[in-house]
């Protein structure tokens, strides 16, 4: 694989990630405006959150971008350990 394949996956994954980030981030608020009652958002199970539509999406963005990053970090470590 040369490294402008290697290039444009990398520009792919990123957008991908930064567009499912800012659509967990877009529903969040939606929910948050929609004033739902019994949504106390905690982000990390630590820190409390308002139930607005600003902290609903802070909250939707951060928790999603956290667990695919968590996820592309592993992703990025093995490909790595087993390059050709």
């Amino acid at each position: 694989m040369n490294s402008q394949q290697s290039y444009n996956g990398q520009r792919f994954v990123t957008g991908l990630y930064l567009a499912i980030v800012a659509v967990a981030g877009v529903a969040g608020a939606i929910i948050g405006s929609l004033g739902i009652e019994g949504t106390d958002p905690e982000l990390f199970f630590l820190i409390q959150l308002p139930p607005t539509a600003l902290g609903m999406a802070l909250f939707g963005a951060i928790t999603v971008g956290t667990m695919l990053g968590v996820v592309l970090v592993v992703l990025i470590g093995v490909s790595n350990r087993y390059v050709e």
